[in-house]
């Protein structure tokens, strides 16, 4: 059973002051990573991802996930090895198919099926590979080669085949997973799932048996790589209290009414009750479901930063 690692992710920048503060907040209270979306309208990954790093020890940094359909490779792969220089390899890439249609047609990238968004991906994941392993950088750098300057390359060898960063896919759907199983030295469940039928970016909450499903499903298409993976859960609510039950009642009322009082307590994507209660949720979660790499969003960072320091 792997230790626990934590990680918190960022959708805004209050001010330089506030975000540095933040970061080393989240530093002080144990967190592992300090994590960035790829929305538009939230920060831009790399800079926020680099100046954590630089406000921070040893906090490590990465993307919770990039939009895949966002980027081409060898422009992708440059901004990786860049920033995993600059903050001396402590880089982790989540990637992930996308799923806000209107982000597409904003930014004016064609919306395609998600069959066809997870090809994308996952040609992705692999061109990025091929262009850390081989000598296209160094090929086509003459004026460095002239006066012997160092290759563009990441820093760390741990994924990607052995040649970059660690590699995170997230997502749910079957396509996404398989090439999680297959790619991924982190595999990541998102916490909230595409309702069938409704418009693309219309999510309701997962359950625990959905997330056991998931879990399963991608293990299965891991075979002899499922126990060598790291699973991480993306957990969408945490509410500090002493009533759990009415905490929970509360939110499916709110925002989960497809589920029962129990499921909501049940579920890995929300956590509930004191500090040490929800410290024991975390235990038993990873024992059920794998789960060891917890991450929060942002505005939960404070709440459940008392709940990282236990389980350290």
């Amino acid at each position: 059973m792997r230790d626990f690692r934590f990680g918190f992710n960022f959708f805004d920048i209050a001010s330089p002051g506030d975000f540095v503060e933040r970061c080393r907040r989240g530093e002080r209270y144990g967190y592992d990573v300090a994590q960035v979306p790829d929305h538009l309208g939230s920060p831009a990954p790399f800079p926020t991802m680099v100046a954590a790093a630089d406000a921070t020890e040893r906090l490590r940094v990465g993307t919770l996930v990039l939009n895949a359909g966002f980027w081409n490779a060898h422009l992708l792969a440059r901004e990786i090895a860049t920033a995993d220089r600059l903050t001396g390899g402590r880089v982790e890439i989540g990637v992930g198919a996308g799923h806000m249609k209107w982000e597409f047609d904003a930014a004016g990238i064609g919306w395609e099926p998600f069959a066809a968004r997870v090809e994308r991906m996952t040609a992705l994941v692999e061109e990025l590979g091929r262009l850390f392993g081989g000598p296209d950088y160094a090929e086509r750098r003459p004026v460095a080669e002239h006066y012997g300057l160092a290759d563009l390359a990441p820093v760390q060898r741990s994924g990607f085949g052995g040649s970059g960063p660690p590699l995170l896919v997230g997502g749910t759907g079957d396509t996404v997973l398989r090439a999680a199983a297959e790619h991924a030295d982190i595999v990541g469940i998102a916490g909230l799932y595409q309702i069938k039928g409704k418009p693309p970016g219309t999510f309701r909450l997962g359950t625990a048996g959905q997330a056991a499903e998931r879990v399963g499903f991608a293990r299965a298409h891991a075979g002899d790589r499922a126990d060598a993976i790291e699973w991480n859960v993306l957990v969408q609510i945490v509410e500090v209290t002493a009533d759990r039950r009415a905490a929970a009642e509360r939110l499916r009322a709110a925002r989960a009414p497809h589920m029962t009082v129990e499921e909501v307590l049940d579920t890995p994507f929300a956590l509930i009750g004191t500090h040490e209660q929800i410290a024991e949720q975390l235990r038993e979660r990873r024992e059920r479901f794998g789960f060891s790499y917890v991450t929060v969003h942002g505005p939960f960072m404070d709440d459940f930063g008392p709940v990282v320091e236990r389980l350290r």
